[in-house]
């Protein structure tokens, strides 16, 4: 093989491997890790610590509430209300998908209120990496259809 030629395939891969490199690895114990974080924020009754997950450009579509919250701001407010419960969240069923820079956590997922009465519903969230640190980019919410 030619000089030429072998420079050549090295700079057409190029992209692929700089691509590959900038991906930050992810396991799916480590998106399961990412709900029990969040949950964990549910539990401090902070909106404050719960919002700070979010990505400063995140949507979020919430189960109680027909109105998204499309900033900071507004996923604080809705978390304000919600928390006023003490909900606590249990995964029923996921499904995970890895990407580069991003991960999808989608299934089912109930909540268990102070009062006792609790929640169905179906949720997705997507992570994505940003300045070092995985955050939610997008969440939806929606309460389970009656059979």
């Amino acid at each position: 093989m030619s000089l030429v030629l072998a420079a050549a395939l090295l700079l057409a891969a190029a992209p692929a491997a700089l691509a590959a490199a900038s991906c930050a690895p992810i396991s799916t114990g480590a998106v399961e890790a990412l709900f029990d974080r969040w949950n964990a924020a549910l539990a401090s009754g902070d909106p404050g610590e719960v919002s700070a997950l979010y990505s400063p450009d995140a949507l979020l579509l919430p189960t109680l509430s027909p109105q998204p919250r499309t900033d900071p701001a507004g996923i604080r407010d809705y978390f304000s209300g919600f928390l006023a419960g003490g909900p606590q969240g249990r995964i029923e069923s996921r499904m995970i998908q890895l990407g580069c820079n991003e991960a999808l956590d989608a299934g089912t997922y109930s909540f268990r209120f102070r009062d006792g009465h609790q929640v169905q519903a179906r949720y997705t969230f997507v992570y994505g990496f940003d300045q070092g640190e995985w955050r939610i980019v997008h969440h939806h919410s929606s309460l389970e259809p009656s059979a």
